[in-house]
């Protein structure tokens, strides 16, 4: 999955509201991207619920009175990109709310290997996104793509990526699985590529589509204009001769809120006067592109006496081994920093480092940008380090 920015702060409704109106509800479970739009925004930090935590959230929003339509696994990465946590959130909803309607949405690397796995979870409907069936056109969408734990050239990448997702369609479909893709249209991109997909997706087994229109975000000059209602009737058109057609879904939406909210169990950490810094792990000092496992040097951020938040130091982390006495050791070297950023990092140093008030981030942005996220800045104009 693309990685998506950080969910938009959106309190849950009044039960009375939500009583009359049954929702969608984005679990975001998936703390690893294995992929990134080349017109997704910069300087965002995405953080995963842990499985308990999604759960937790989910039977609040019940407790409120709420109708649940539809469970949507998703996001900020790939549900299949680090398959455990979500396997694990399947099994929590399974065993405590199976009438619960579960749909699981992914880019699809890998999911032919889960199709029996899924069966026995109880999910019935998948939505893969798919973009393009050329590869050179997927490298003009993507600035990477990672099948594997290893990053490869982005052509043999974007050539892994076409098949995997072949294979997930078919596959999912053959054990009765409702599949639809959705495909953003990209215009001057991959429009010309509409019908194809949908021609290809529908011989491969998926049931439905659904057309999304792309949208440039303010501060990308270099993207693709937004997508006009005329070029989407006419796609829709074209991609109706082969495959149902299904709108975007408008109704209503609870995604998991990143702002102020109070109940919010994902919410973005704040310094305090206690923890004022943020832990980076990084190969070349620029990237967050390190697994937290593979870290030896802990890059320390922080603000300075005017308040500018700049590099401070680099720390040795914990040598590699021990489990979890590594990351209670990795939390006696940061008591003054209130998150650490890292390109992924497993559930059991997310929770350790958790108890003892230090938010594991998953983002693979740039350092400096996403350290000024947190820090309250990101914008255009904002004053560097010197």
């Amino acid at each position: 999955m693309t990685e998506i920015p950080v969910a938009q702060s959106s309190t849950p409704c009044p039960a009375a509201k939500c009583s009359a109106q049954a929702q969608r509800l984005q679990m975001p479970v998936a703390p690893r991207a294995n992929a990134r739009s080349r017109f997704a925004p910069p300087g965002k930090t995405n953080q995963a619920l842990l499985p308990n935590q999604a759960i937790t959230w989910l039977e609040g929003i019940l407790n409120q009175g709420a109708t649940i339509a539809e469970v949507e696994i998703s996001g900020p990465g790939d549900p299949l990109a680090a398959p455990d946590p979500t396997l694990e959130t399947l099994q929590l909803l399974r065993d405590k709310h199976p009438e619960l309607p579960v749909r699981l949405i992914t880019m699809g690397i890998g999911g032919n290997q889960f199709a029996e796995s899924f069966v026995a979870l109880g999910i019935k409907k998948v939505t893969i996104m798919v973009d393009a069936v050329a590869p050179t056109t997927l490298e003009r969408l993507y600035s990477w793509i990672r099948p594997t734990n290893k990053t490869l050239p982005l052509p043999k990448a974007a050539a892994i990526l076409v098949t995997e997702q072949a294979k997930a369609v078919a596959s999912l479909s053959a054990v009765g699985m409702e599949i639809t893709v959705k495909t953003t249209v990209y215009p001057g991109i991959n429009n010309e590529q509409v019908g194809e997909i949908a021609k290809s997706m529908a011989k491969l087994g998926a049931t439905k589509m659904t057309l999304a229109p792309f949208t440039p975000p303010a501060t990308e000059i270099d993207a693709p204009p937004a997508a006009d209602p005329q070029l989407m009737t006419s796609l829709s058109q074209q991609a109706a001769q082969y495959i149902k057609i299904d709108e975007d879904p408008k109704d209503m939406v609870t995604r998991s809120p990143h702002g102020e909210d109070q109940n919010n169990p994902a919410q973005i950490p704040k310094p305090s006067k206690e923890r004022p810094n943020v832990a980076v792990v990084s190969s070349n000092g620029m990237d967050i592109d390190l697994h937290l496992g593979h870290a030896i040097k802990v890059i320390i951020y922080g603000p300075r006496e005017d308040g500018l938040p700049c590099l401070l130091e680099m720390r040795d982390a914990p040598e590699p081994g021990g489990g979890g006495s590594r990351w209670e050791a990795l939390a006696t070297i940061l008591p003054d920093c209130f998150a650490l950023l890292a390109a992924s990092a497993g559930d059991n140093p997310r929770k350790i480092l958790g108890s003892n008030g230090i938010t594991v981030l998953i983002s693979e942005d740039n350092v400096e940008g996403t350290v000024d996220v947190l820090y309250g800045g990101g914008k255009k104009g904002k004053k560097k380090c010197r």
